[in-house]
């Protein structure tokens, strides 16, 4: 294999990798804000929904929301996972998967979620503390909030608050980045990828 077919299969394998987490994540994102019942018409739900309608509408079908989960995003979500890792095995050795492999990346494209989910985690808590010191009335906020208060609250209550100081975004900034670590070595020791 010469130097260029070896480039643009790196560059293939981090095309892969963009689309898929971004779409991925849009997907996390969508089921969550059925979790947490951020209203439908707010303009942040309106960007998400009109932005996966395309793939969800067509699983709606078959998979009804339910009262927390909404299973179309979560199985859209997940299959996005698995062509994702299946194609990114496929570029780094220029093979077809074998047959034998489909398990075990059922289990990398479920490992691959939790990475997702682990990342919007932290982008979504950053964006609410980086603002919460600067522009803590910024429109944004309140959806924020909504999203993040599900995971800071039972932070706050095991927390100490030092000087009134809230610790929980730091804690749970940690404990994704702790948990994105441990998940990334157990998908490169499954796949090599």
């Amino acid at each position: 294999m010469g130097i260029l077919e070896i480039m643009l299969g790196d560059i293939l394998l981090i095309l892969i990798e963009i689309g898929s987490s971004l779409i991925g994540s849009i997907l996390i994102a969508r089921a969550w804000i059925h979790a947490v019942r951020l209203h439908p018409f707010n303009p942040v739900s309106q960007a998400i929904y009109q932005t996966t309608n395309w793939l969800i509408q067509p699983l709606r079908k078959v998979f009804h929301a339910g009262k927390f989960i909404d299973w179309a995003s979560v199985i859209a979500a997940f299959l996005v996972a698995l062509l994702s890792v299946v194609l990114r095995w496929m570029v780094a050795n220029a093979a077809i998967l074998p047959a034998s492999l489909i398990p075990t990346f059922v289990g990398v494209a479920i490992i691959t979620l939790a990475t997702w989910l682990l990342n919007l985690v932290f982008l979504l808590t950053m964006a609410q503390a980086i603002l919460s010191w600067m522009n803590p009335m910024a429109t944004i906020m309140p959806v924020l909030r909504v999203l993040t208060e599900p995971l800071l609250a039972p932070l706050r209550r095991i927390l100490p608050t030092p000087g009134g100081l809230d610790l929980s975004p730091i804690a749970l900034l940690i404990l994704a980045q702790i948990s994105m670590v441990i998940i990334k070595r157990i998908v490169f020791a499954l796949t090599g990828v």
